[in-house]
């Protein structure tokens, strides 16, 4: 059963109907196609209803969807019966075949082409030029004998009026390496003419000529100019030459006219109506005028002793003549270009010992039963020729159930079926058939008619019990007297109309015309016509009939198909309006009944209804029995087949074979798959479940590892830096500059905080250096200086760190001679009044008041207050601030000394310092800041010290009090 189908699109395959009835049959039928599904099974034969749209379903994708597929796997295609051809070839090394039937405008055109593009496109992975070479010739040459073999009818666009039977080689690996197409054309006049040019002296209108004037009347086309060049392209992929496509179109040209001339006759003689028409075929068949018209109107005879006489044409005779040259033109024409494709695409030079097996796919696309209002020698033959393949089809069918039941062991039961030798034996029977009276009336001598040979049929069919004629049943009025003949077929009765049997069957070809076209000076016509060479005096066997020959096509026909695994194709046309929605009930019901598709469903329903391999079987309904899932534990697959089987209760419709078990109906089977269908779902979500998680833990285990590499290569990086630190300041101990030069290597993420934290304790241990090598009463001086480049660096360009510092400069001598005495005096007193430990600055300088008033001043800053000085007075004191009620100190970042000291009472002092008396130009600006800033760090230091040892104090003490009170002893503290 075909997977992804629901039962709202009916049965997928006709076997499991419930009941075998026409009724059913149509129903099933007719739902598929309005639900959009035109493929059904018959066991492993496809049905195809014409959908006469464009359908998605047959891209790149559907290929890839059934390419080694199962049948049973998807919905049924064409491209599943290919595969499963495909796959018989390829594994078992057997010759198949694909079997293409149904009436014009079926679609077998369209499915023989889906069925070549899906052979090509699942073959020749490799893309070897020479394969691919052979597969585009096999696929080009479809094209070409469509344009040449197919007509616009009334009933179809594009109508076979000719069958194909296309042999595809392939070698051990199953790639193409060649072909062979057999052709079997009926009707030889049905053609429509392609765009000519001027040069062959026609004319851009289908209308104007006889041979394509009811197809242009009748059909329309808007694609013929694209058709046109696709057939110009694929001659070229093909392999045709530039001369031989000339010479085909001179050809078609020449036919058409051929349809175009005319005769009149003056009572003795006949002649052609303007000689520009015979100037013109004389030019496109490279043939002298004088022979053309002398062929067309005359007969070139041998007597029996040898005599060569000239027997002039009557008009009749000369139309006769004619016509048939057109045929015959045509025919050869057809047949030189089927042969021209196989001596490119035949296989050469294949040697088996080298190469292995050259295994065949053969592809059959051929006309389908014909019933007419009006039934000719065309529709016989055809009727004839579908007699043989269902003959063949009811035989290997029966043939094939029979081998299986046998292989398998099972007990075989004769089928009822209609064997229709009797209708083959009826036509194609030596002395007795119609083909041989039809040939016996041809080589009659005297005046033979129609009606004359009806006759002959009706006293020697009398008898037969598929023959009848008006005149063997009187009083059938839908028969006319000496007229209508009626055949039983398989598929119903045909009524056959008797006229222009004899002249169809007849090679009414005269022998001047193969002279003709055998001394053209075109080599390729001269290639069609090997018969011509022969004189008119040389004796020659009479050239078979038309009926003849076509039984003699399709008896060798047969003969390959037997001998191949057959696999079929049933087209079938839904309406006759080319509509994709109409469904013509009567109208498809006449061709099931004609294609013998419920003949063949009895035929595969007469046992057993649906077989399948245990393992097969297993898969697919073994979620339906506890004792199978999620995997049996049987000593073999039959086993746990017979336990989901028991389990069903239908045991007693079953039969185990060697390898398959056999379902008797169909219910049992739909039982399984309700079940299978109802527990999909849960087995789905449980799949889902499961594969989650592994997914999941997949992930999971993945993530490890990631972080586990990561972490790894982390404190590879980590390490790897370590190294590389050490590495370059090895011997910074021992460098002038204690590595100051040495570039860091860039740390990984992880170390930024480390590698910045580092490169300060290098520097830090660097001035560490510098520092050691400063004798201690240089220090204090450092440490200002160092304060005041942290406060001022990149805000004042100078503030002195070039010079020394020497911070009291009122008790310098040097600086203030006169009163340097007086203020080393006050500044005794004032240590011992105020307690100050040090004088951190002394300086001269100018007060500014806010009324913008300057008065001297000294200016003395001690670590614990600043005193206003008046150096006039013997440095009187004239005001005293605390240190620390200073917030800030402002400076300019100019040249000038101005400084402004910030108070928390916001009783700020503006000043400037005046330059020494010794140095007039030295910046005291820095030494301030310096001083000031220095002394406030190292007492945050000092309380930053304190704190920590009274916390470390305070941790020791709680330590204590634990201990002692875990051991049980009580402490107070």
């Amino acid at each position: 059963m075909a997977e992804l189908e629901g039962l709202e699109f009916g049965k997928s395959d006709f076997v499991l109907l419930d009941e075998v009835t026409m009724e059913q049959f149509m129903e099933n039928l007719k739902l598929r196609f309005e639900k959009g599904r035109i493929y059904t099974y018959i066991g492993e034969v496809v049905v195809s209803v014409n959908p006469y749209r464009q359908m998605d379903i047959y891209g790149k994708d559907n290929i890839e969807a059934y390419r080694g597929r199962e049948l049973y796997e998807n919905p049924p295609h064409l491209y599943a019966v290919s595969d499963a051809a495909y796959k018989a070839m390829k594994r078992r090394a057997k010759d198949t075949c694909i079997v293409i039937s149904g009436e014009s405008g079926a679609g077998k055109t369209e499915a023989s082409k889906y069925i070549m593009q899906y052979i090509a496109a699942i073959t020749n992975p490799s893309q070897r030029a020479e394969v691919e070479s052979v597969k585009n010739v096999l696929l080009k040459s479809n094209c070409v004998l469509e344009a040449f073999g197919n007509a616009k009818t009334n009933r179809n666009d594009n109508s076979s009026r000719f069958g194909k039977y296309m042999d595809i080689n392939f070698n051990f690996n199953g790639d193409p390496t060649g072909g062979h197409i057999n052709n079997y054309l009926l009707e030889k006049s049905q053609w429509c003419s392609d765009e000519m040019l001027q040069s062959f002296h026609l004319q851009n209108d289908p209308a104007v000529y006889v041979y394509t004037k009811e197809g242009a009347e009748t059909v329309t086309s808007n694609n013929d100019r694209s058709s046109h060049k696709a057939v110009l392209s694929a001659l070229e992929v093909i392999g045709f030459s530039k001369e031989e496509i000339t010479s085909v179109y001179q050809i078609l040209a020449t036919i058409l006219l051929l349809g175009n001339m005319q005769f009149e006759s003056d009572g003795e003689s006949v002649n052609i109506v303007g000689q520009e028409v015979v100037n013109h075929i004389s030019e496109l068949t490279a043939t002298d005028p004088e022979s053309v018209n002398k062929s067309l109107l005359y007969r070139t005879v041998a007597t029996g002793g040898g005599e060569v006489i000239e027997k002039g044409h009557t008009e009749q005779d000369a139309c006769f003549g004619r016509d048939a040259f057109a045929k015959a033109l045509y025919e050869r024409l057809f047949g030189w270009i089927v042969s021209r494709i196989n001596s490119i695409i035949e296989v050469k030079d294949y040697d088996p010992v080298l190469h292995g097996k050259n295994t065949v796919i053969g592809v059959l696309d051929i006309y389908g039963f014909e019933i007419f209002d009006n039934n000719s020698f065309e529709q016989f033959c055809i009727n004839y020729c579908n007699e043989k393949l269902q003959q063949l089809f009811i035989e290997l069918i029966l043939r094939q159930e029979q081998d299986e039941y046998q292989r398998e062991g099972i007990t075989w039961q004769h089928i009822e079926y209609f064997n229709n030798q009797i209708i083959v034996d009826l036509v194609e029977q030596a002395h007795k058939g119609i083909i041989s009276i039809l040939d016996e009336a041809c080589l009659t001598v005297g005046k033979v008619t129609d009606t004359v040979c009806l006759d002959s049929m009706d006293t020697k069919l009398a008898q037969h019990p598929h023959y009848t004629s008006r005149k063997l049943s009187p009083t059938d009025k839908s028969m006319d007297f000496q007229k209508h003949f009626r055949i039983r077929h398989y598929a119903g009765d045909v009524t056959y109309s008797v006229e222009g049997f004899l002249d169809k069957n007849k090679d009414l070809l005269f022998q001047d015309f193969k002279r003709l076209m055998y001394n053209s000076a075109n080599p390729v016509l001269k290639e069609m016509w090997p018969d011509g060479h022969l004189s008119i005096t040389e004796v020659t066997k009479r050239p078979l009939t038309a009926a003849t020959l076509f039984k003699n096509s399709i008896v060798a026909l047969v003969d390959k198909l037997a001998c191949k695994e057959p696999y079929y194709v049933r087209c079938i046309k839904p309406n006759e309006m080319k509509s994709p929605v109409l469904f013509d009930d009567a109208r498809c019901q006449h061709q099931v009944a004609y294609l013998g598709l419920l003949e063949n469903v009895r035929v595969r329903r007469a046992g057993f209804a649906y077989r399948q391999l245990y393992a097969r079987f297993l898969q697919r309904y073994k979620m339906t029995c506890e004792y199978t899932w999620p995997n049996h534990l049987m000593a073999s697959d039959r086993e746990a087949v017979e336990a989901i089987v028991i389990q069903h209760g239908f045991q007693d419709d079953v039969a185990y074979g060697q390898t398959k078990l056999f379902v008797r109906t169909p219910r049992s089977l739909f039982t399984l798959e309700q079940e299978r269908n109802h527990l999909i779902p849960i087995l789905v979500t449980f799949l889902q479940k499961v594969w989650r998680g592994t997914l999941a833990r997949a992930r999971c285990r993945r993530m490890r590892a990631i972080y586990a590499i990561m972490g790894c290569y982390k404190r590879y990086k980590v390490k790897a830096h370590f190294w590389e630190v050490e590495r370059r300041f090895a011997n910074v101990r021992t460098m002038a500059d204690y590595g100051k030069s040495l570039e860091w290597p860039t740390p990984p993420a992880a170390l930024s905080q480390f590698h910045s934290i580092t490169v300060m304790l290098h520097r830090r241990w660097w001035a560490r250096q510098i520092v050691k090598n400063i004798p201690p009463s240089d220090m204090l001086e450092v440490r200002a200086k160092v304060a005041a480049m942290t406060a001022l660096s990149g805000e004042r360009k100078d503030w002195g760190v070039s010079r020394a510092w020497e911070r009291d400069y009122l008790a310098n001598a040097r600086d203030c001679p006169q009163t340097s005495a007086s203020f080393i005096r006050i500044s005794k007193e004032l240590k011992n009044k105020d307690e100050y430990s040090q004088v951190l600055f002394s300086s001269f300088c100018r007060k500014v008041n806010r009324f913008n008033k300057s008065t001297d001043r000294g200016l003395l800053i001690t670590d614990k207050y600043i005193y206003k000085l008046e150096p006039k007075k013997q440095y009187k004191v004239l005001k005293k601030l605390p240190l620390d009620s200073f917030t800030g100190v402002s400076v300019t970042t100019g040249v000038d000394q101005m400084v402004a000291l910030h108070t928390s009472s916001q009783d700020d002092v503006l000043l400037c310092l005046q330059r020494g008396e010794l140095c007039p130009n030295q910046d005291r600006v820095g030494e301030l800041v310096g001083a000031i800033v220095d002394h406030f760090t190292r007492s945050v230091t000092e309380i930053f010290f304190s704190l920590s040892f009274i916390l470390h104090s305070f941790i020791l003490m709680l330590s204590a009090c634990n201990a002692h009170y875990l051991q049980g002893k009580s402490t107070q503290y």
